[in-house]
């Protein structure tokens, strides 16, 4: 081994080994680095000594060599010592060391870098990276000593591609504890390290410590943002993903490091997400997965991180997790459960178990651990939704009770000013549940909107409710604070969707607080949609149509509406549950009618659609008629998309275009539920006496021209013809063209759509044979409406397919269409001619007709 001495040597020298010396470096180390470096392991370093650097090398390896020297001196050059000579050099480089400062080592950091060189034996270089790394676990100083030759980090990359597990490690290490430093992290980078440590990284067999510094020196780096990005965009992103599966726990939280340090930027969520990270990540803070507490961490801060985008958050509710914001330990001093109360069911029903002998302890022991073991008693029950509930419920209650709620263990992320934990749903529930029984207004505002956040599912719908939840919920609408009344009613709004927490919502006596707070609403603020919602949802006509009129198997089972309805739950949606003075009052009332006439037609449909449910009462009738309902109605059906006047040449951009199309459909939902209210308000007698028909008529026949989607023309065609039956002879003359247009703009449209679109062989024969009806008893203009709609293709195809009588109706129609020599082209397109051919030539029954049509057309 060829070794330049320091000044005050020049001449040659062998390293004499020494066993018995040894000394124990500290990896902790202070530093001046921003970044705080968390080294995963406590290594003990045997023959080190940093005033004798010479002592780092591997002894194993440094054993098997022979030590060659040679004249260090610049103009001299010379042979090997002997023994003797060896020996005396040995022991002046004693008694020198010995008489120097414990950092005098420092001087050697040189003679290990140029070893470092592409031209050195692979063992030398990586006896010297091996030393280098184990010195600059020194700390921050010993790390500037190395950096005074910026060559060495370009060097240790090189040594990246070792086959030597040791050298790689070590490479690695050394590149970790340099990156950990702010000021050398660009030159880490910019040497190539990331693409030499992703190559490392897909060798087939490596060993957990090489793994694990790689990944160490990668969370280095994952600090700066440009390296963050750089990382994401590469092929580590899949392997850091891979490593989460590796055997080793201390490479599993070195990947998680890094994968926590990626989700720091909103610009890395997409492809990390895309590449598959929240299910592997998720894994880990579930329960039943074995994990330490610094991958359960790493996972936390990750996923949410991932958690401020609300689809991803999605992802995670999909997964098992809940997000439920940390109020702080002061918030939950209020929490005062009765200490001496036996477990009932979060709903406040009985809890069906044998209570033992003891009477239950004083600070709930007893009640946790019955909760933890009540799905173990087979005389309790209880549906799994429930067992979980008082699972979570007596779990987080004891943590309450004993001041371990919100412990340090849990991994926080700030999500604009509020802070965050992720759990798994059945401890997650239970704490939002919990958070609401509290006396912090913030705290209870922060739970509401978590649950409105959680409630995507049906499962999470079910289990809040379960949990207690919608009691609680309720009794929170009157709340003082509107912060609280918002997000109590938009967890409400979210909770509602589902028909089974629909009706314990009703069932709570939501619907006096809710009308409360309508009439003390905005009419077109957010908070007034979401009420409306909420009581569109439990007011609802077409479940009261279906329970008074249907009672066909409900979603395959054998049970019809009613019984199915009240096999799981003693509440329905019949008005004979909604007590009538509950609803009549006139200021309620009279806001919905505001409502009907000057706001956007989301709340319009939602408004027309309670009024037609409060129709069924007398007394809402009567109220809604005196309070000029006929104005209201009138003013919607006069929306400026239904004027008739649409300009279809006006060239506007494709963004305007689709806003006009969802505008549109927005307004056509609206006028189908007006009409609906129309329809109904028309079987008074007193409505009919007070209202214009003829101006409802005229308004009415423009709607059904316009340009509104056909399945919301379904209610207008039906309101037109009723008002046509009321108006008589008299007004409409002898001729009612409201039927013609009812044909033309309803019915034809609907027939095309259901030749073009149905996949029942039965419906569509159905549809052709109506359409056949309709044009052969010469309805006026019906031959154009049918081309108009585009149905000519459609119907070559059946003719192609069907049946006898299909192709009779079929070829009828084709027939009449083909009177109109504009509609040669098209027949002719739609490939008729072939068709009719076959037809002929296999003499099928309806030839003579389709020589006839073949005769017509330009062949």
């Amino acid at each position: 081994m060829s070794v330049t001495s320091p000044p005050h040597f020049n001449f040659t020298f062998s390293i004499p080994r020494n066993p018995n010396q040894s000394f124990q470096f500290q990896s902790h180390f202070e530093s001046s680095s921003s970044v705080i470096f968390k080294t995963s392991r406590t290594r003990r370093i045997q023959n080190q000594h940093p005033s004798c650097c010479f002592n780092l090398i591997n002894p194993k390896l440094r054993s098997a060599r022979a030590v060659v020297t040679r004249v260090g001196n610049s103009g001299d050059s010379g042979g090997t010592f002997d023994d003797v000579t060896s020996q005396k050099v040995s022991d002046e480089i004693s008694d020198f060391e010995a008489s120097r400062s414990p950092n005098s080592g420092d001087g050697y950091v040189g003679l290990f870098i140029r070893m470092l060189g592409l031209d050195n034996d692979p063992l030398d270089r990586e006896q010297a990276v091996d030393a280098l790394w184990k010195y600059s676990l020194g700390g921050k100083k010993c790390i500037d000593e190395i950096m005074k030759s910026r060559g060495s980090v370009f060097l240790t990359v090189n040594l990246l591609k070792s086959e030597s597990s040791i050298a790689c490690e070590a490479a690695a290490g050394l590149l970790r504890m340099i990156s950990s430093v702010n000021i050398y992290r660009d030159l880490v980078a910019e040497s190539g390290a990331i693409e030499e440590i992703t190559s490392l990284l897909t060798r087939p067999s490596l060993t957990p410590e090489v793994k694990e510094q790689s990944l160490c020196m990668l969370s280095n780096l994952s600090v700066d943002e440009r390296f963050r990005v750089q990382i994401a965009n590469s092929d580590l992103l899949v392997l850091l993903i891979k490593f989460l599966d590796d055997e080793d726990m201390k490479v599993k939280e070195a990947a998680g490091g890094v994968l926590a340090n990626l989700a720091l930027s909103d610009t890395n969520h997409t492809i990390m997400v895309e590449a598959g990270v929240v299910l592997p990540l998720a894994k880990f803070i579930k329960p039943d997965t074995e994990a330490s507490k610094i991958i359960r961490k790493e996972a936390q801060s990750a996923l949410l991180e991932l958690a401020k985008d609300d689809y991803y958050k999605i992802l995670l509710i999909e997964e098992g997790l809940v997000v439920v914001p940390l109020v702080g330990a002061a918030a939950y001093k209020s929490f005062k459960p009765s200490l001496h109360s036996w477990p009932s069911l979060p709903d406040g029903s009985e809890l069906n178990v044998k209570q033992p002998s003891k009477g239950p302890s004083r600070f709930g022991a007893s009640e946790l651990l019955l909760g933890l073991h009540v799905e173990d008693d087979k005389n309790a029950k209880l549906e799994e939704a429930k067992k979980n509930a008082i699972v979570g419920r007596t779990q987080q209650q004891f943590l309450a009770r004993i001041g371990a709620i919100e412990s340090e263990d849990e991994s926080t992320n700030k999500m604009g000013d509020q802070k965050f934990t992720i759990l798994p749903w059945v401890d997650g529930v239970a704490r939002l549940v919990l958070i609401l029984e509290l006396e912090d207004e913030v705290a209870i505002a922060k739970a509401a909107e978590a649950i409105a956040d959680a409630s995507v599912s049906e499962h999470m719908r079910t289990s809040f409710k379960e949990a207690g939840a919608v009691k609680n919920l309720v009794r929170l609408i009157d709340y003082n604070s509107e912060p609280v009344r918002l997000g109590v009613i938009r967890a409400l709004e979210r909770l509602s969707v589902s028909n089974d927490v629909c009706q314990k919502i009703e069932a709570e006596g939501v619907l006096n607080p809710l009308i409360r707070t309508l009439k003390d609403s905005d009419a077109s603020g957010s908070l007034s949609y979401m009420i409306l919602n909420i009581l569109g949802r439990i007011l609802d006509p077409s479940k009261e149509m279906k329970s008074k009129f249907y009672d066909a198997p409900v979603n395959g089972s054998k049970k019809g509406w009613n019984e199915a309805r009240t096999s799981n739950s003693n509440l329905t949606f019949s008005s004979q549950t909604v007590q009538e003075e509950d609803v009549s009052d006139s200021t309620f009332l009279s806001c919905l009618i505001e409502l009907l006439k000057a706001s956007p037609p989301v709340l319009q449909t939602k408004a027309a659609s309670i009024l037609e449910f409060l129709t069924a009462f007398e007394s809402c009738r009567e109220k809604i008629i005196s309070l000029d309902i006929e104005s209201a109605l009138d003013s919607l059906f006069r929306h400026k998309f239904f004027n008739g006047k649409e300009d279809t040449e006006t060239e506007t951009e494709f963004q305007e275009i689709e806003l006009q199309t969802l505008e549109i459909e927005e307004a056509g939902l609206a006028v189908s539920a007006a009409s609906r209210l129309l329809t109904r308000l028309l079987d008074s007698e007193h409505f009919r006496k007070v209202i214009n028909s003829s101006r409802l008529t005229d308004t009415l026949r423009k709607i059904l021209t316009s340009k509104i989607p056909l399945q919301n023309k379904d209610w207008v065609a039906a309101c037109l013809v009723k008002l046509s039956s009321l108006s008589g002879p008299t007004e409409l003359g002898s001729e009612n063209p409201i039927n013609t247009e009812v044909m033309l703009y309803e019915t034809i449209p609907r027939l095309i759509e259901q030749i073009k679109d149905s996949y029942s062989p039965e419906d569509r024969e159905t549809a052709v044979l109506e359409l056949n009806r309709i044009i052969s008893e010469g309805v006026v203009d019906s031959t154009q409406a049918v081309a108009a709609q585009g149905g000519i293709f459609p119907l070559v195809k059946l003719i192609e397919e069907g049946n006898d009588r299909v192709v009779e109706a079929g070829l009828a129609i084709l027939y009449n269409l083909s009177m109109d020599v504009e509609n040669h082209p098209t027949i002719v397109a739609a490939g008729a001619v072939p068709t009719l051919r076959r037809i002929v030539l296999s003499e099928r029954p309806q030839w003579v007709r389709a020589l006839h049509l073949l005769r017509t057309l330009p062949t």
